[in-house]
């Protein structure tokens, strides 16, 4: 039995600790308490941006507390993701997470952090499909006809992208990797005069983000074959997945938060139930799908865990292309 002593001893060596860890509760209960910054690797007016600012204005709204969108574009992402790694893990710097995160895990020859090990998952937003999209001198009209007309033109078909390893450009490489053809890559910088050309003729296709593309389709200027989600979008319900030809294509744009690696889980776990309540909400789930993708309502484990399988499958499709950037 311990002497009264030592329990003492033992009771004061052990106080500390729960006076800290009660505290740590305390501040989670609270939080946040001043304003939040969100990081966004892009500049203002894209897709993700919009996206950031659609979920940043009601989790100000929820928790009382402004979520200020800070852009800091440049490196591919990897500015902004960076500027999230080496902040404090307190709660009051989180990350929109995005694709290129996946992608430069592998493209990036010298990044200054791990993405998987330096930023713990907080909650998914929703996942986008990209389109695959020809202009109207390309003959097929779905996906095996294309295939078709790829293995009748073995590298004369030029495949246009927003830029050297984007989403865009990787969901081309995997379609050719999956289906044994070769197309000529064309990179742009941004989507917006990759489909100037695309209208032009003088690019056949592209794998492009639907939100950025899906007025010239629905237009009839050009031509939407597939998407590269594993089901059907609900924003192209006539357009098929690449998968029902392609069995097991899957190339979609998966967004969340992230944070610094030692942030609180109780601080994570609040972020997540608030994000979670606002996709839940029927006018936020409408917005999201007008982008393009359906709410993913998760826990941070997984969305982790999705995090960690888009890195592995983006780690092959870099390889494959056999890119890479010092």
């Amino acid at each position: 039995m311990l002497s009264r002593r030592d329990a003492i001893g033992a009771f004061s060596i052990g106080l500390p600790a729960l006076v800290a860890s009660t505290r740590r509760g305390a501040a989670a209960l609270e939080y946040p308490t001043r304003p939040v910054r969100f990081v966004v690797g892009y500049p203002p007016g894209g897709a993700t941006d919009i996206l950031a600012r659609l979920v940043g204005q009601r989790l100000s709204e929820r928790l009382g507390q402004q979520f200020v969108i800070e852009n800091k574009p440049g490196a591919g992402n990897n500015i902004a993701t960076e500027a999230v790694v080496n902040a404090e893990g307190d709660g009051y710097t989180v990350l929109l997470v995005n694709p290129a995160n996946y992608i430069n895990a592998t493209l990036y020859a010298n990044l200054k952090f791990n993405f998987v090990r330096d930023i713990a998952a907080v909650a998914s937003f929703n996942r986008v499909p990209n389109v695959m999209t020809v202009n109207k001198d390309v003959p097929a009209k779905n996906v095996a006809e294309f295939i078709a007309y790829l293995k009748d033109n073995p590298g004369k078909i030029n495949m246009a992208s927003s830029g050297n390893g984007t989403s865009v450009h990787l969901s081309g490489e995997m379609f050719m990797a999956m289906t044994g053809t070769k197309m000529q890559h064309v990179p742009y910088r941004g989507a917006a005069p990759a489909i100037t050309d695309m209208l032009g003729g003088q690019v056949q296709v592209i794998f492009d983000n639907m939100p950025s593309i899906i007025q010239h389709i629905r237009s009839g200027a050009l031509r939407a074959l597939g998407v590269t989600t594993a089901e059907r979008s609900a924003q192209l319900p006539d357009v098929q997945a690449i998968a029902e030809t392609v069995s097991g294509y899957e190339a979609s744009a998966l967004f969340g938060m992230g944070v610094p690696k030692n942030t609180p889980k109780d601080v994570i776990a609040k972020l997540n139930t608030a994000i979670n309540a606002i996709l839940a909400e029927p006018d936020m789930r409408k917005r999201l799908v007008e982008l393009g993708g359906e709410p993913l309502i998760q826990s941070p484990d997984a969305f982790g865990e999705q995090i960690k399988a888009e890195t592995e499958k983006w780690r092959k499709v870099v390889e494959f292309a056999g890119l890479k950037v010092e």
